[in-house]
């Protein structure tokens, strides 16, 4: 949902900062990812600190494309490479707050952290699986933006458990909107 839009949208206002930046974008993915690495390292001992570096990692991954579209080095590669660090980085932080609420006794949240982790995996399968079929499917109300701001929101705030269900049930429901968006293209 707001994965077209975000990016697009502070291209404008970070444009001269990201002319600046002569970095290869791909750096900046790296950097991005090692942040968000961090961030789960830190979450089971500090959770609001670990908030602040997925939101620092976050930046890195918005920056990385303005990059590349303002100083026309974007390539496929580019392309993969933050889509599977992506994947890494949902995989390190969810396992990091299971194992956050696990050492608190919560088994409960500890499950919705991995559930909601199923849950976003599973939108990146059905899009690529999509793909694959040749079909485009980036309908959904539960992509990574929306996952990282509320993950941001929780660790910060500290409602983790709250958000965590609203994710939980969220994810799969934008699953269950990329099935049925595929079945009906497929079906016309």
């Amino acid at each position: 949902m707001l994965s077209a839009k975000l990016g697009y949208f502070l291209d404008r206002p970070l444009s001269p900062v990201a002319k600046r930046i002569q970095l290869n974008p791909n750096i900046l993915t790296v950097a991005g990812f090692f942040v968000t690495v961090i961030a789960a390292l830190v979450i089971p001992h500090n959770i609001r600190l670990g908030g602040l570096l997925i939101l620092t990692g976050s930046l890195f991954d918005v920056l990385d494309g303005i990059v590349a579209r303002v100083n026309s080095k974007t390539t496929r590669f580019g392309a993969f490479l933050d889509s599977v660090l992506d994947r890494y980085s949902d995989a390190f932080l969810f396992l990091s707050i299971a194992w956050y609420l696990a050492g608190k006794g919560d088994h409960t949240g500890a499950f919705l952290s991995l559930g909601t982790l199923v849950g976003a995996f599973l939108i990146s399968y059905t899009r690529a699986r999509a793909e694959g079929l040749g079909e485009s499917c980036k309908t959904g109300i539960m992509e990574r933006p929306e996952r990282i701001i509320l993950l941001v929101f929780a660790t910060v705030t500290g409602w983790l458990i709250p958000v965590l269900w609203i994710m939980l049930i969220l994810t799969h429901i934008t699953v269950i909107q990329r099935v049925y968006h595929v079945w009906r293209v497929l079906n016309r």
